[in-house]
């Protein structure tokens, strides 16, 4: 085969050579002397990646986007800001075990020979800085764990949603806007005065966790995820197999990046966030792992009240304490001089809502900003665990966000961890917000070993999909993980086909990876049966409906029938008539945007109008069977009548994929606008699925997916070389890498790729190699 071309660069701080062997699907593999020359040379291939998404990615951390998109980020950045890590550097540095100092270090170091080499050679530079005519900038190793608010924590939301609903509209309204597991009744704590809670009081949490370049649909939730392991019994090799497809943001850049680490000590493969060090999902040749979101109730909402005399002092333990006073400099770019913006923080927290004329403030109290809690960079503990055992204690440092960890040995170990930690809550549960007058304390986390596992379970395979998963018998009254989890659709639909046969095959975890099955429309499906109607449209849908598969396949016309009917018109109807018991005329449509948002109406899950539709009990009027009737013939001809007004009079031509289709977009689509280059959009494809499929495609309210398995892998445990993977659009940020959006149309088919892992397999299949070399040491290469 022919010789790969081989790039080479000078990078200072190198002790000596590494060789990176980028493969023919844009995945580098780096092989280094040593691990300190190992993560500089991570952190430098990252920034020849993906340098813009990675300085965007920190500058929106740390509270800097104002100095390049100016003053309308300065409310972003002042709340950026807010939620950063203020705490002891060394003290965050030793949560995380021995060496994470040390990878920051070494990883920043990296990233920042790249950055002064795109300054000295500017043909180095990504086309995102001359387009917004400025130049990346240079890291500090505390900036890697100083940011928090780009992780997965919204409990907040489903916190402060409980309490504005129960203020306005009363126990029964959200027991239809959410279901809480286990079942729970619901409690106002003692001093909460729900009427002094602004219905914005989240504005400034929200601005600190959103990318100002979000379209702001859909309304944020828990992102969803799948694992699974599959012990050697049930497979066709006799290996364990592990799959895991991360359900997140769609973007471009793909939000996370495939990398191979090879240096004495280390032999990772997988991928991790581009601009963190390490391995969060993959392998290391002796153990296999891959995370789901476990939702751990790691914040609260402190209700404070305010000195009238000076509204910078609230009530703690009988007397006025002051708040604490930041005061911060934000370079602002064509404004002339800095920015200054006033930050303020209570004993719990930030202050993100303050109201002197009624003589409130409002902080948060969030695990997430102690010590160790740096999203994902807990993964340098574990990536390098030599088995089951030391991989189960690596996790007991993990901190945040909640994750349930699946891993399987080559032994034939399989597992369950969850991680994260958990509040203590002495006197209250988590769901509503407390007064924040001394009352309401944590004492500590509970002990990680208080949280459910499984080792080797009978039935010979474990999933995750962010499911309720404490087992029975839990006492989550005592130890409160959270109420608030993901709908089980997923993984209903995930255990039945693992529980239903053996001898699976890393292809047969593709395609349950890829499924489209929608559990929730084969629910549905038996309620049409005996319905009819003498409206010709009516008796079209009804049958197309009833002689359907399930499959919300892309060429499917019921598919995109039965999406539209079911979330924009059916649910609605139902929701609507069950209010109509509960509250007066007047008050119905207010209560019915708190239960069902237009920015959720396609993604919240359907626990809540299932079970109005399944076992109504009295909820929908004395004659539920007829209630259901009427609610499927008067919503049905607004179901087709926007199918037409979307896609035309062919109904041939109403197919999903027609309407739900995927197009990721680099956050300069949505800055520049029509002035955006041709490549920060890329697309559309069509693609089937629904937040309900174990393929989540998640859309919007124009059908546009907007989360979904942008990643996945699956490890065939013991033979690594056949491991498959997927990272659409790219691994390359750079619109003039031939990897730039290479797996795109793969991604949409569903296909994978060959996870290489042998230096022999890598070498066959290198299409370019790129050596790094000390500025004054030999160019020899180091060894594999």
């Amino acid at each position: 085969m022919p010789t790969p071309p081989t790039t080479t660069f000078d990078v200072p701080d190198l002790a000596a050579p590494v060789e990176i062997r980028v493969d023919r699907w844009g995945v580098p593999h780096l092989y280094a002397a040593s691990q300190d020359d190992l993560f500089l040379a991570q952190g430098f291939n990252a920034a020849r990646d993906r340098l813009f998404q990675i300085d965007l990615w920190r500058r929106r951390g740390l509270g800097l986007l104002s100095e390049v998109f100016g003053e309308s980020c300065l409310e972003h950045d002042r709340a950026a800001r807010l939620f950063l890590y203020r705490g002891d550097m060394a003290a965050e540095w030793a949560a995380y075990g021995p060496g994470t100092q040390r990878i920051a270090t070494a990883f920043v170091s990296g990233v920042n020979a790249y950055v002064a080499l795109c300054r000295a050679h500017p043909e180095h530079l990504p086309p995102e800085f001359a387009l917004l005519g400025h130049q990346p900038a240079y890291w500090e190793p505390a900036d890697v764990a100083r940011i928090r608010s780009h992780g997965l924590f919204y409990n907040l939301e489903q916190e402060v949603a409980r309490a504005l609903t129960l203020r306005d509209h009363g126990p029964a309204v959200e027991d239809l806007r959410r279901v809480r597991e286990p079942a729970h009744d619901l409690r106002v704590p003692e001093g909460l005065d729900l009427s002094l809670i602004p219905d914005d009081v989240l504005r400034v949490y929200q601005l600190a966790t959103t990318p100002p370049w979000e379209d702001g649909w859909p309304s944020r939730g828990p992102d969803g995820s799948n694992n699974w392991v599959i012990a050697s019994s049930r497979t066709a090799t006799g290996r364990p197999l592990l799959a895991n497809d991360p359900h997140r943001a769609v973007t471009l850049p793909a939000l996370r990046y495939l990398a191979h680490l090879s240096a004495p000590g280390i032999d990772a493969l997988g991928a991790g966030e581009p601009a963190l060090p390490g391995i969060s999902i993959g392998h290391n040749g002796r153990i296999a792992f891959g995370l789901t979101i476990f939702p751990v109730d790691q914040e609260d909402l402190y209700v404070y009240r305010t000195n009238p005399a000076d509204p910078r002092e609230y009530r703690y333990d009988g007397r006025w304490e002051a708040m604490r006073h930041v005061t911060e400099t934000v370079p602002v770019r064509d404004a002339g001089q800095p920015a200054t913006v006033d930050l303020w923080f209570t004993r719990h927290g930030p202050v993100i809502h303050d109201d002197p004329e009624r003589g409130t403030a409002f902080a948060v109290r969030a695990a997430w900003l102690g010590p160790g809690m740096a999203p994902y960079l807990g993964s340098t503990g574990y990536m390098t665990a030599e088995g089951p055992d030391a991989f189960v204690t690596a996790m007991s440092r993990w901190g945040a966000p909640g994750e349930n960890q699946v891993y399987a040995a080559p032994d034939g170990t399989i597992g369950w961890q969850p991680a994260g930690r958990v509040p203590d809550r002495p006197n209250w549960d988590g769901t509503l917000p407390v007064p924040g007058d001394g009352r309401y304390e944590w004492a500590g986390f509970h002990p990680v070993a208080s949280l459910p596992s499984v080792r080797d379970p009978a039935q010979g395979w474990f999933a995750t999909a962010n499911q309720m998963n404490l087992p029975p018998g839990y006492p989550n009254a005592d130890r409160t993980v959270t109420y608030d989890w993901s709908a089980p659709a997923r993984h209903d639909r995930i255990a039945g086909e693992l529980a239903a046969r053996t001898g699976w095959t890393v292809a047969d975890c593709v395609r349950l990876q890829t499924d489209h099955t929608s559990p929730t429309a084969r629910r549905i499906q038996p309620l049409l049966t005996g319905i009819t109607s003498d409206d010709p449209g009516v008796a079209w849908a009804l049958k197309q409906l009833g002689a359907w598969d399930a499959e919300l396949a892309p060429d499917s016309v019921p598919a995109a029938l039965f999406e539209v009917w079911y979330r924009r018109h059916l649910r609605p109807a139902v929701l609507r008539r069950a209010l109509a018991r509960l509250l007066p005329p007047d008050r119905r449509a207010a209560a019915l945007a708190r239960v069902l948002p237009v920015a959720e109406a396609a993604t919240n899950d359907s626990r809540v109008d299932l079970g109005l539709l399944l076992t109504p009990g009295d909820r929908l009027g004395p004659d539920p069977d007829g209630t259901l009737r009427t609610a499927v013939l008067d919503s049905l001809p607004g179901a087709l009548a926007e199918l037409g007004r979307l896609l035309g009079p062919d109904r041939d031509r109403w197919t999903w994929g027609a309407l739900h289709q995927a197009e990721p977009r680099h956050p300069l689509a949505t800055w520049l606008g029509e002035r955006a280059p041709h490549w920060t959009r890329i697309g559309p494809a069509p693609r089937g699925g629904s937040g309900d499929t174990v393929d989540a495609t998640t859309y919007g309210p124009d059908f546009r997916q907007t989360n979904g398995a942008t990643f996945r892998l699956v490890v065939d445990v013991g033979d690594w070389d056949a491991s498959v993977a997927m990272n659409a659009p790219g691994q390359s940020g750079d619109p003039d890498s031939p990897h730039h959006h290479d797996l795109f149309a793969d991604w949409a088919a569903g296909r994978a790729f060959p996870l290489l892992y042998s230096r022999a397999a890598v070498e066959r299949h290198t299409t370019h190699v790129i050596m790094l070399r000390p500025p004054d040491g030999p160019g020899t290469t180091a060894a594999a």
